[in-house]
């Protein structure tokens, strides 16, 4: 059993940003907004139609909702437009129909919403509602990130440096990725991560590698956790830290990480930095490798055959060293033949 290395990925685009939720304060007078909006206040009317979306202070009403989203966008509201595109793009309160989801996040995007000119990047990129067009996508990116949109230079990042739509260009991704990280895209801080732990881009750092991983993990993001894990582990770019490795693969775990679930069994199996445990090991392997994670089925294969935690079992052996192999990790097969043909 051993303990999985740094994920060395980029993470790639972010989808279409939903209608824009800041109805908090107008939740607490909902028929002052009315009021403003039945008077031809353009804001009023998109605040309300946001209103009627999330069911705050009126009656939830998608179909509403877009009927004062349109309202707002033909009085002017850019957030309107913007709202309306998400609304034809998703197909809530309205048919889905691509084409007007276009339509209305270039009038939000024209008229300075940078969130629609991000929406406009991700259906260029898709080619839903427009032609695909990787260059069409590099430049709406690049008007929402010069915005302020943080999603927007995360793409702008990940396109530069897949060379998609733009000329390859490293340097320019660390240097979007930095944008968006700074502009509070978790994403975009562990793409940076990876970049300085790669020396891609930027020059080769461990240090700085852990700053932007532990940043994006405080950010919720669990591929930074659990990088920022295998470096306490092996003491690269911080000071090796075992209790500090178990409790942040405890954090990538419980936020979706199969790795950081896989490492945690590793480290309750060998009782490092935490209480030994065979029988909490064998749970985390398990969750692993239901959802997919080879090395985790691999694991439990190995628990079973030896009965750690569990009672010894070599049909559930075969089994999740099996689903390791059908999982394409080749030393599933290897366990898997070994055991099956009883040899050593």
């Amino acid at each position: 059993m051993t303990v999985r290395p740094l994920l060395h990925a980029f993470i790639v685009f972010g989808a279409l940003v939903s209608a824009e939720m800041r109805s908090s304060e107008a939740a607490d007078q909902p028929q002052q907004i009315k009021a403003l909006c039945e008077k031809g206040t353009a804001t009023a009317c998109n605040a309300l139609g946001l209103l009627h979306m999330k069911g705050e202070g009126v009656k939830q009403d998608d179909a509403r909702a877009v009927t004062l989203f349109k309202k707002a966008c033909d009085g002017g509201d850019v957030g309107g437009c913007s709202n309306l595109g998400v609304m034809y793009a998703e197909g809530i309160g309205v048919l889905q129909d691509d084409a007007q989801a276009t339509a209305f996040s270039r009038i939000a995007c024209d008229g300075g919403s940078m969130k629609a000119c991000y929406n406009l990047g991700v259906m260029y990129a898709e080619g839903t509602g427009a032609p695909q067009d990787d260059v069409q996508a590099a430049d709406f990116y690049r008007q929402a990130c010069d915005g302020g949109n943080a999603k927007g230079c995360y793409n702008l990042g990940v396109i530069y440096a897949e060379g998609i739509g733009v000329s390859q260009d490293d340097v320019q991704a660390a240097s979007f990725s930095r944008k968006a990280c700074d502009g509070g895209s978790m994403k975009g801080c562990y793409n940076l991560a990876v970049m300085y732990a790669e020396g891609v881009g930027v020059p080769q750092d461990d240090v700085q590698a852990s700053s932007y991983y532990r940043r994006a993990c405080d950010g919720g993001n669990a591929r930074g956790c659990y990088n920022l894990g295998v470096m306490y582990a092996e003491g690269t770019g911080v000071q090796g830290d075992t209790f500090q490795a178990a409790d942040l693969y405890r954090k990538a775990c419980d936020g979706g990480s199969l790795r950081g679930c896989s490492n945690l069994g590793v480290m309750y199996a060998q009782g490092t930095g935490i209480k030994q445990d065979d029988i909490r090991a064998a749970t985390l392997y398990r969750k692993a490798c239901d959802a997919g994670d080879a090395k985790g089925c691999i694991n439990l294969g190995m628990v079973y055959q030896v009965g750690r935690g569990v009672k010894p079992d070599d049909a559930e052996a075969l089994k999740y060293y099996g689903k390791a192999c059908d999982l394409r990790e080749p030393k599933g097969c290897t366990h898997y033949a070994k055991l099956k043909t009883g040899r050593r």
